[in-house]
């Protein structure tokens, strides 16, 4: 079974780090990158590291327990919200994270009505970092 999953949330929100972190423990990728750091797997373009935000959707293949499965992290900047939007319209699934200490900002409200719009299974993830 092949299915794509996206990762979605307002800028800031932990998209790329919990990203790393689900291909990092499925052992799809070796170490895990930190945009902080930027070495991030899935910011690899030198305009994101230089900003320290994702600015193009990225993918990273997850295999478990004999599935496939495509991670899609989309930006959560509003000026890149063409490149998310394009990104929904792929996605099997969808994890839209919600920072503990930000709240649902008004982009999470457009995020959430656009998968709803696209009738994109969606799971909440609470980011408590």
């Amino acid at each position: 079974m092949f299915k794509t999953i996206g990762v979605l949330a307002h800028v800031d929100a932990g998209k790329t780090t919990f990203s790393e972190q689900l291909l990092y423990h499925t052992q799809s990728i070796k170490e895990r990158g930190r945009v902080d750091h930027k070495d991030a797997y899935l910011d690899n373009h030198s305009i994101e590291r230089r900003r320290g935000i994702t600015i193009f959707a990225e993918q990273g293949r997850i295999h478990f327990n004999g599935d496939t499965y495509t991670l899609i992290d989309t930006p959560g900047h509003v000026d890149f919200s063409p490149e998310m939007e394009r990104a929904i319209s792929v996605m099997d699934y969808a994890i839209l994270i919600i920072s503990a200490v930000d709240g649902i900002e008004g982009h999470t409200e457009t995020v959430w009505h656009l998968l709803r719009q696209h009738h994109v299974p969606t799971f909440i993830f609470i980011d408590g970092l």
